[in-house]
């Protein structure tokens, strides 16, 4: 699996977990979306993504 669609995937989890724990626990969990979204916005403008240079390093590749 690529980078990219490790990255979406890794944002889709995150994304429906936190709407499932805002559904049946608190509504603070929203905010982790939100932050979630935020990141993967900024992203697409400045092609700077945390979890993109964390995955690289763990696979051995230069970020």
């Amino acid at each position: 699996m690529s980078i990219n669609n490790q990255v979406r995937a890794f944002a889709g989890t995150f994304i429906l977990i936190s709407l499932v724990l805002a559904h049946y626990h608190s509504q603070n969990w929203l905010w982790f979306t939100t932050f979630v979204g935020a990141n993967l916005l900024q992203s697409a403008f400045t092609k700077f993504c945390p979890l993109e240079i964390f995955l690289k390093k763990i696979e051995g590749k230069e970020a």
